[in-house]
């Protein structure tokens, strides 16, 4: 049972490092928390769940139909709003009331829109055969999910360190006021970076079924809260602490519901509890040197 629950936890750590990377992104860029990620992951997973029943669209393919699709959301949502907040004078604050806001509106849509009833994927979508390791078997929706997931991790890493508005975004996220004096377009790449995390959470969103079981309306702000428990303890800023931050709650999620089933929903709480008391800056931050 350890092995099933490592191997399971690091399969469910790559999806979860995945499904936070969005919202690491755009607060790296912008030093905002967008606590509507998590309704934008359920949105995702919408748009997967009626692609397959209506359309018969493969999730894969709904993949790339979530990224278009919310990428353009997102920049419909920055240019009216995030340039407003960047100049007031507390646009941490104010971002929390906006995105909490946003959250409670795209809840009360998918309501309307959807009902109120949970509903998910077949687990078979992608074959009903299993993946034997180490004499235990695993889902083939969880190994096509965790590569799917790692090979987007792979895709924003060579992004952001090998191209050049990757580089600026990296730049924006070392010291916003030496980019803006530098000349880099901060405003244009704040705004692409939005719209790509958006999209990023949106496609997580659509393999989420599959890893997570059945999504409603309200599921957005326990996403939230699990997205937002792993960027802290990756580091906050830091996209690649994501996936750190992901296989540390997963592999700690599948071992407490392995032996203590009936406390694992405190797992991501006890987690940034206790990063927060050892080490604040994340496990991959820097330490903060006083004089």
């Amino acid at each position: 049972m350890f092995t099933y629950s490592l191997v399971s936890g690091i399969l469910f750590g790559i999806f979860f490092g995945f499904m936070a990377l969005g919202l690491n992104l755009i607060f790296g860029v912008m030093e905002m928390v967008n606590l509507a990620h998590g309704d934008f992951v359920v949105l995702g997973g919408y748009v997967a769940i009626m692609a397959l029943t209506s359309l018969h669209i493969n999730p894969v393919v709904s993949l790339v139909i979530a990224l278009v699709l919310f990428f353009l959301v997102g920049l419909g949502l920055f240019f009216p709003l995030i340039p407003r907040l960047s100049n007031s004078r507390d646009p941490e604050m104010l971002s929390l009331i906006l995105f909490f806001g946003l959250s409670q509106v795209l809840e009360a849509l998918m309501v309307i829109k959807f009902g109120v009833n949970p509903e998910s994927l077949p687990l078979s979508v992608f074959g009903n055969s299993s993946w034997h390791f180490l004499g235990q078997s695993y889902q083939i929706a969880w190994i096509v999910t965790a590569l799917v997931s790692l090979v987007m991790i792979t895709l924003t890493y060579v992004f952001l360190y090998y191209t050049s508005l990757g580089r600026a975004v990296r730049a924006v996220m070392g010291n916003r006021e030496e980019a803006l004096a530098s000349g880099l377009p901060v405003k244009r790449t704040s705004a692409i970076i939005f719209a790509i995390g958006i999209g990023l959470a949106a496609m997580s969103g659509v393999l989420s079924p599959l890893m997570i079981g059945s999504l409603d309306p309200t599921s957005g702000l326990g996403l939230t809260t699990i997205a937002f428990a792993i960027v802290v303890i990756g580091s906050l800023g830091n996209p690649l602490g994501s996936v750190v931050g992901g296989l540390v709650y997963g592999v700690s999620l599948m071992l407490m519901q392995t032996y203590l089933s009936s406390w694992s929903v405190l797992v991501p709480y006890l987690l940034l509890l206790i990063i927060v008391l050892v080490k604040p800056s994340g496990l991959l931050g820097k330490g903060v040197r006083h004089a």
